[in-house]
Order: structure tokens, then sequence, then C-alpha cells
């Protein structure tokens, strides 16, 4: 097939039986349930777009392996283009949707396996590398969604995953059979995880010898035995089951984790990347890691594009957009927000080629842009906050906006500007509302600081390539100094 369209992606979401728990309760029509159904739309806006000529360049690309035209989710990096397309691409698509499209991690692991297979066929004489290109041919050719099934519940952070009291708190590997091997375990803030077709497994931390079991990379189809979803909740989700549209705040995307329970469930052994090779657990973390951290330059550098129209939307509609603080906070938002921007298309520009012909990031100037990531759009919340006033948290709701008698009250109550219509302010102010305190702040504020590492994992992964080394030398060079 090569490329689906949004109606065959929702036609294959509706072949899976995936296993859901929400609320307490067993979820049998996932893709149309009301809460899911958003964040299953943001997905289908990465197939949708891909359709548009206007976003060909971004969004398609050519398989390395069949040299057939693919969704550039499904494409592994070979140039620094390549790259820097993806930036671009994260970026539109938070500019469409205002919240999480949920592929990037999936891409990012696609990318990440390509690499450290290849590298531990190298070391080892094993066959990972083919294997994991026979799954990646059929998840091109098919354009699937696959999470990243990466951080696992960890239990006692004092201790290692051989360590630990309950050894389920690291998913590992529990039988070995001629075939394959059995898995058990979990893993958490799976974004995504219910709107993807597969499930890319891999380690979250380094490993020892002793933690052999736990080294596993893989990938299982996401409705397989064994395997359930808890769903996870987000602030005013439940707005969504009011079937209304102006509560909601963004009524036609969301963002969506879940908790993964891997429960026995066998991997063939052909969709096996990973077993054992403990060497390489790091070098998969701080592949992924990088590759992940320099995403949200594009992705969330889109979103905050939408945060600083509605804001400068907001100051139209209460007749403060000539304000010089207004305008000012306005300049200060783009200049936090083009920050972002400029340091994942910064990472991408002076990537470099992986033994595997892959390319990667800059891993120094990507965990600076995601070290960013992790405090500009908290200011650019503050800043919008501020424009908008204490409206954007004591909103009356949509059902006395609706009432026949306090309908006409807020009508005249919530008036700004006369010329321009109150629900469209009742509207931006939703919006707003949603990306910094609702569901969609999730996407945007919760997955900027803790997705692909809190900013601590940066700044241990900036102390090691900063090379100090260097820049001591060179101050000595220039002092004509020799200690």
């Amino acid at each position: 097939m090569g490329l689906k369209t949004k109606e065959d992606y929702f036609d294959s979401l509706r072949r899976l039986n995936l296993r859901l728990f929400m609320f307490g309760e067993r979820i049998e029509n996932i893709v149309d349930h009301p809460i899911v159904k958003p964040s299953a739309n943001s997905v289908a806006a990465t197939y949708e777009l891909a359709q548009l000529p206007e976003h060909e360049d971004l969004l398609i690309a050519s398989s390395h392996l069949a040299g057939e035209r693919i969704n550039r989710f499904t494409h592994i990096h070979h140039s620094r283009d390549d790259l820097i397309k993806k930036i671009k691409m994260l970026r539109l698509l938070g500019q469409k949707t205002a919240t999480c499209f949920q592929r990037c991690a999936g891409m990012d692991a696609l990318n990440t396996v390509s690499a450290v297979t290849f590298e531990i066929d190298r070391e080892f004489g094993t066959d990972y590398h083919q294997r994991f290109n026979a799954f990646l041919s059929y998840v091109q050719k098919e354009d699937l969604v696959c999470s990243a099934a990466m951080t696992d519940p960890r239990g006692d952070r004092r201790l290692t995953p051989s360590q630990q009291k309950d050894p389920d708190s690291y998913l590992r590997v529990v039988d070995e059979t001629a075939n394959g091997i059995v898995i058990r375990g979990a893993k958490l803030h799976i974004t995504g995880a219910l709107n993807s077709h597969e499930i890319i497994v891999l380690p979250t931390r380094a490993m020892r010898p002793e933690d052999r079991d736990y080294a596993v990379a893989c990938a299982i189809p996401s409705d397989s035995k064994g395997v359930s979803y808890i769903y996870g909740r987000q602030s005013c989700d439940t707005r969504k089951l009011e079937g209304g549209e102006i509560d909601v705040g963004n009524p036609d995307f969301g963002g969506q984790e879940a908790l993964i329970v891997f429960d026995d469930v066998f991997v063939p052994r052909e969709r096996v990347f990973m077993m054992g090779e403990h060497q390489f657990c790091s070098r998969v973390v701080e592949v992924f890691g990088a590759y992940h951290r320099s995403s949200y330059g594009g992705c969330k550098s889109g979103l905050g594009d939408v945060l600083i129209g509605a804001a400068a939307l907001i100051a139209d509609y209460q007749g403060t957009s000539q304000a010089a603080h207004i305008r000012d906070k306005l300049v200060e938002m783009t200049h936090l927000n083009e920050t972002l921007y400029a340091c994942g298309i910064a990472c991408s520009a002076e990537g470099s080629e992986l033994p595997s012909g892959g390319y990667l990031v800059d891993r120094l100037l990507a965990n600076v842009c995601k070290l960013h990531v992790g405090r500009f759009p908290f200011e650019m919340v503050r800043l919008a906050q501020d424009i908008a006033g204490g409206l954007v948290v004591t909103l009356p709701s949509e059902k006395d906006y609706k009432h026949p008698e306090l309908g006409q009250l807020l009508q005249k109550y919530l008036q700004g500007v006369p010329e321009i219509a109150t629900e469209a302010r009742v509207h931006i102010l939703r919006l707003m509302e949603n990306m910094t305190l609702g569901t969609g702040a999730v996407g945007y504020l919760t997955e900027s600081l803790h997705g692909a590492g809190s900013p601590q994992a940066q700044r241990i992964m900036i102390e090691r390539e900063a090379n100090l080394e260097h820049k001591k030398q060179l101050a000595r060079d220039i002092a004509r100094v020799e200690q």
C-alpha cells in the first residue's frame, strides 16, 4: 500500500482487538469513544496532510529499502536534509493539531533500532539488523503507526533491574523457545498506544551483565495476546463526554497516553532485535534520547505557534493588542518559541552519518534543545495566561452559555470589543485553557518537561558531550600556558 489515507487509518484501527480499560471498565469501541477519538484524529492528520501536494515535500520520503514513496514517519533518516525536514514536518503538524500527534516516538524508535541493531551485529555477529529491516519493510509498506514502549515502572530506583524486589518492575524475558521469547512487565506513559498498530519495546536504561534478561528490544502487534492497556487520565478529560464543543477547547484533536501491561506475551524470533546484549542498552537510550529530544524542537514550536496566535487573538478581542506590555509579551513568546525551533534545526543541520548509513542529530545540541523545551513553554504559558486574564480559568460552562436565560447574560457580560462575537472570545479562551491547563497541556507542558527524559537526563548528557578538555586546551592556547 505504501501510503494510507485518513479513512484507511481509521478502518485499520477498527480491525484491531485491543484490551483497554478506562475508569475501571473495559472499553470495546475504542476508535469512536469520545475520549479516545480526538487523539486518533491527531494521528489521522499525519495521513491526511501526506495526501496534500503542498505538504508532500515534508511528509513523503523515499524508502531506502524499496525506493518507494512512504510516509516520513516510517522513514530512516539518511541525510541532514532528512533530519531537517523531520523538524519542519513536526512543526507543521503541531500547528495543525495544537496537541501531540503521537507518531514521533515510534519514528524515533525505528531510527534507533535501525542504528543499534547494525552495531550489535557488527560486534557479535547476530542477524538483528536483517530482522529489523524485514519488519521495517512491512511497516513502510502498510504505513503503520508504531508506539515506542521504553519507560518501565522502575520500582525502587536505587536498585538495578535484577535487584528489584518485584522482578517485573522492569520488562524482562521470562522464557525462550526455539521460535521466540516470552516477555513480562509493563511500560508507562506510552504516547499514542491505543492509536498504534505496532509496539516497539526498548530498554529504558543502561544494564549490567546480571540484568541481561531485561536487555530486550522487540516489536509486537498492538493487539497481541497478553497485552492490556490502562488509559491515562488527563485534566478535564470527561468534558469530552458532555456532548458539547466549546468547553473541550480543542474539539477535534487531542493526545493520549496509556500504561501497557505485558502478561507473558510471545514474541516471534524474527521480531526480536536485542536479547541479552546488555552492553548496548545505554547506546539505545542515548540514540533514542538524541532523536526524540530533537523532535521536541519541532512539535512544541508548532504548538507554541498556536498558543501565540490564541494570545494575540484574545488581545484583539479584549482591545488590549496595542498596549505596549501586551506587544512585548507576544514578542517574548515568539522569541522563546523560535529558540526551540532553532535548536531543533541546529542539531539536525549538525547531524552526522552512523555506521549503519543512517544519520543522527548532534547529541549535544539535541540535549540543549530539550533542556530549553523543559523551560520555555512554561514561561510562554505564564505569559499567555497573563494576556488572557482570569476568564481563562473562571469561564462559565457551555451549558450556561446556551441556557435560554443565562446565555443572554453571558453574551452581554462576556462581550469584549463590540465588533467581535462573544462566542469567538469564549472559544479562544477555552482553547487557551485546554493548552495550558486541560487535556492539551499534557501534550504541551507535561511532555515538554518529562518527555524523552526529565531535565536532569539532559544535563547529564550535556556534561558528557561538553568536551571540556578541548575547551580547556583552547584557553591554554590563547593564554599561552602549559598547565
